[in-house]
């Protein structure tokens, strides 16, 4: 089809209420989700059974910018059942497992390019949230992987990697191992870091070890680094960790690894702030010593801060940041170029607010 009228990155509330405006203002869009679920990044902070409140910001209206999205003190599952089914209602289709890598901005479009296509479009909004995993760095198409463990017996049967060092880690393979080893299944569990030594608390320690001396079947990884992500030739995802290399002769490296199907692997390397995907994106980031004029700590640099107009509007025109990622603070940019300090709440109504206010300005453009 041609280009789309804007591309939504990211499911959350802001995506979301961006996605409903656009709908009832007749633009075409297309919403892009890294994650298996909509609401992915309110799913992984909110524990099981955890209640979701419409929290309205301080001097804010008391009516909720989405209904659609608005939370009424229940359960996070009854939550997101209930934003799937109105946006059903909506016939809005949202596509997941989509990793936005790559802006490309051709003339007065742009191509936002992800981990399963390429997507033309007038106009993008910037809803990703706040907290991102960390990239794995590693080469090929099979990038996308686990972040947590959801249900240890899927992985009955098969043996297991977990990627990190620290006691995320540790707790998903002494879990891992524990649902192996209760359904008598010998299958091992590896547990790789690219350091030399893994840093976890004693109390997670003495879990792990309790689950080796009850007969766990865990294999310790050090220096291990994930090299490659790959299809084999029966159309699997895999991801090809290298665990050994040695210098030969004349430049020639011998390397050796281990390959894992992707579904059976799981990442636990943390999570990195929204500037560094700003970034990455080309979009221009401005340090708090240029708004304050004051300088920061010795040894210390100043934080980084997204610059956008009173639309939302990114240094690039047509891009767009909203709702958690531009959380707490953002720098505002008035008409003759002065700079502030902004700051913004992250709460749902302030995303779904947001995502209003770009998609009307979107289309106010594009009818002018």
């Amino acid at each position: 089809m041609d280009a789309y009228d804007v591309a939504i990155v990211g499911a959350g509330p802001g995506g979301l209420a961006a996605a409903i405006k656009a709908k009832e203002l007749g633009l075409s869009f297309v919403v892009l989700e890294k994650g298996e679920s909509i609401l992915q990044g309110i799913i992984d902070t909110y524990p099981g059974g955890k209640k979701v409140y419409p929290t309205i910001p301080k001097g804010a209206s008391e009516i909720f910018p989405s209904p659609d999205l608005e939370p009424a003190n229940e359960p996070v599952e009854v939550y997101v059942d209930k934003v799937r089914n109105n946006l059903a209602a909506h016939d809005i289709d949202v596509r997941l497992g989509e990793d936005a890598h790559e802006l490309i901005q051709e003339e007065k479009r742009f191509q936002v390019v992800t981990s399963q296509g390429s997507y033309t479009c007038a106009s993008v909004i910037l809803a990703f949230g706040k907290s991102i995993p960390r990239d794995l760095g590693i080469y090929g198409e099979a990038t996308h992987v686990r972040r947590r463990l959801d249900d240890p017996d899927q992985f009955i049967g098969n043996a297991s990697l977990v990627i990190g060092g620290g006691n995320a880690a540790a707790d998903i393979v002494a879990a891992l191992s524990r649902a192996k080893r209760t359904a008598e299944d010998g299958s091992s569990v590896y547990w790789a870091h690219r350091r030399g030594q893994f840093r976890v608390d004693k109390e997670v320690a003495r879990d792990l070890g309790e689950e080796i001396l009850l007969g766990g079947n865990i294999r310790i990884l050090h220096e291990a680094i994930p090299r490659i992500g790959e299809m084999d030739a029966n159309g699997v995802n895999r991801l090809l960790i290298g665990i050994h290399d040695v210098e030969v002769a004349d430049g020639i490296r011998v390397h050796r690894g281990l390959s894992f199907p992707m579904q059976h692997v799981i990442a636990c390397i943390g999570m990195q702030g929204p500037a560094a995907v700003f970034e990455k994106l080309g979009l221009e980031l401005i340090t708090s010593d240029k708004i304050t004029g004051k300088k920061p700590k010795s040894g210390k640099q100043g934080a980084r801060f997204i610059m956008l107009d009173s639309q939302l509007q990114t240094s690039t025109e047509g891009i767009y940041a909203i709702g958690a990622a531009i959380s707490p603070a953002y720098a505002s940019v008035d008409d003759v170029g002065s700079l502030a300090r902004s700051k913004h709440s992250d709460l749902i109504y302030s995303a779904a607010s947001d995502g209003i206010k770009v998609v009307e300005a979107i289309a106010e453009r594009r009818n002018v």
